[in-house]
C-alpha cells in the first residue's frame, strides 16, 4: 500500500488496517548468554514488562513447527513482511539454522539482532541460510563493552565473528548498534572510529530506553487497568551520572566526520536542552506517535502475540496455535489498543522513552 494511504488508514481507521505487518519480531528463545547492565534481563529484574516479554515464556525455545507456521502464513498472506530474530539472543536458539533456511525457501527476508558472542561459530551457516542482515549490539570500545556485558572477552569474540563473516562471499549486511549509557559517554567517538575500515551498513546510537517508577505510576493511574506499565531498565542505570555536556560534544564531533557507513542517533537530539529534557524530564514526550504498533507484532515462543516488540505492554492480542496471523493482525484487542493510543495523542504516558516513538 502507498505510504500516504497507510498513514491515512492509521489515523482514520486504526482499528482496521488494510495492509500487513512490515515486521514479525520473533522471540525465538528465552535466555541470554550475557548480563548487560542496562537491561532488565541482564540484571534479573523480573518485575518489568520487558523482562516478562523476553524471558517470561515457556518453552525455552520456539518449536520449529511453530516457526514454520509463522513462515507459512507470512509467505501466504504478507510475502513482503520481514522476520526479525531479535529476542532474547538468537544465536543460542536451538533451531536457528533450520528456521532461517526454511524462511529462505519461502523467500522471506530475515534479520538477526545479536550480541555476536558466538557469531564466529555461526557465520558459515548464516550465509548458507541466506540471512539478509545482521545487527550487532555493542556498547563501546573493548574495555567498556566487556564491563557492561559482564564478560571479559565479549567484544573480542564479537569482532572475531564480524571479521570472519565479512570475509565470506554473499555475507549479509552488517550494522552495529550501541546504547548510550553512563558507562560509554566519552568513548563514543573512539568507538565509531574503530570501525572506519569496516564495510558496515550503519552504526546506530540509541539513547537509553527507560521508564522510571514515577512515569509508570502516572501511566497506571489512567491506563493501568488496560495496559499495565512497569519501571524498566532503571536498576543499575543512574541518570545523574550521564555527562550530558560531554555527550553533546561527542555527538557534534561524530556528526562532523565522514564515515563510510551511515551514523544515526535515535532520537536525534541537537542541543543541551533536548538532552536534559530526555534524561531528566522522563514524562516529556520526544516522539510524536508510536509507529511500531502499525507495522509490527512480536511472537513469543509459546505462540502468544503482543503489539510491536519486547518493550511494549505485556498485552496478548492472540495466539498462533488458536488463530491465524491475519486474524491476530486485526484482532479486537489490538484494534482497541491502536485506537486507544491514537486517541491519547499517539503515545501513552509510559511510551515516552520507547524507541518506537522515534523510528518513523
Amino acid at each position: 500500500m502507498n505510504p500516504k494511504l497507510k498513514y491515512i488508514n492509521q489515523i482514520a481507521l486504526p482499528g482496521r488496517l488494510f495492509f500487513g505487518p512490515e515486521w514479525l519480531v520473533l522471540g525465538v528463545n528465552n535466555t541470554c548468554n550475557l548480563h548487560c547492565k542496562m537491561c532488565d534481563v541482564g540484571v534479573d529484574y523480573k518485575d518489568s514488562n520487558f523482562f516478562q516479554n523476553l524471558v517470561g515464556t515457556k518453552p525455552l525455545h520456539m518449536p520449529l513447527e511453530l516457526f514454520k507456521t509463522i513462515a507459512d502464513q507470512a509467505a501466504e498472506n504478507y510475502p513482503e513482511t520481514k522476520l526479525g530474530f531479535a529476542f532474547t539472543e538468537p544465536l543460542v536458539y536451538s533451531h536457528l539454522y533450520e528456521s532461517l533456511k526454511y524462511a529462505s525457501e519461502k523467500k522471506l527476508f530475515t534479520s538477526v539482532t545479536t550480541n555476536a558472542l558466538s557469531l564466529r561459530k555461526w557465520a558459515d551457516k548464516l550465509v548458507d541460510a541466506q540471512l539478509k542482515e545482521i545487527n550487532v549490539s555493542l556498547d563501546g570500545p573493548a574495555d567498556v563493552h566487556n564491563e557492561i556485558r559482564g564478560y571479559t572477552k565479549s567484544f573480542e569474540k564479537a569482532i572475531e565473528g564480524i571479521d570472519y563473516l565479512l570475509g565470506l562471499k554473499n555475507a549479509p549486511s552488517v550494522s552495529v548498534f550501541c546504547v548510550i549509557t553512563q558507562w560509554n559517554i566519552g568513548r563514543l567517538k573512539e568507538f565509531t572510529d574503530y570501525f572506519r575500515k569496516y564495510p558496515l551498513k550503519e552504526i546506530g546510537f540509541m539513547h537509553t530506553n527507560y521508564t522510571p517508577g514515577s512515569v509508570a505510576a502516572a501511566h497506571n493511574a489512567k491506563f493501568g487497568n488496560l495496559y499495565h506499565a512497569t519501571a524498566s531498565n532503571m536498576q543499575d542505570i543512574d541518570l545523574s551520572k550521564y555527562n550530558l555536556e560531554l555527550l553533546q560534544s561527542e555527538i557534534q564531533t561524530i556528526r562532523k566526520e565522514n564515515y563510510r557507513y551511515k551514523v544515526t542517533f535515535s532520537p536525534e537530539l541537537h542541543s543541551q536542552n533536548e538532552l536534559h529534557g530526555f534524561y531528566h524530564e522522563p514524562g516529556k514526550f520526544f516522539g510524536k506517535k508510536c509507529f511500531d504498533i502499525f507495522r509490527a507484532v512480536m511472537i513469543k515462543s509459546n505462540g502468544d502475540v503482543i503489539p510491536a516488540h519486547g518493550r511494549c505492554y505485556n498485552l496478548t492480542i492472540g495466539n498462533l496455535y488458536e488463530q491465524s496471523l491475519p486474524e491476530i493482525w486485526n484482532s479486537k484487542i489490538i484494534a482497541k489498543f491502536r485506537t486507544d493510543v491514537n486517541n491519547a495523542g499517539g503515545l501513552l504516558p509510559a511510551c515516552s522513552r520507547c524507541c518506537s516513538a522515534f523510528s518513523g
